[in-house]
């Protein structure tokens, strides 16, 4: 009947809502996770650099 028609229609908007906010995670979200990772493993890296040098207790 007409609610499963509905129910359809509710189904195929919550998609749509969940897709969008996935695309607004991968554009907005994931460069400023990517910057922050990146800022702490830089920091993470130098300070093992000070410590160890480029030797192979580094890596």
């Amino acid at each position: 009947g007409s609610d499963d028609e509905e129910l359809k229609i509710a189904q195929e908007e919550w998609e749509e809502s969940v897709a969008q906010l996935q695309l607004i995670v991968s554009v907005v979200a994931m460069p400023f996770l990517g910057k922050w990772l990146g800022r702490r493993w830089s920091q993470w890296a130098y300070l093992r650099y000070l410590q160890y040098g480029l030797s192979k207790a580094f890596f």
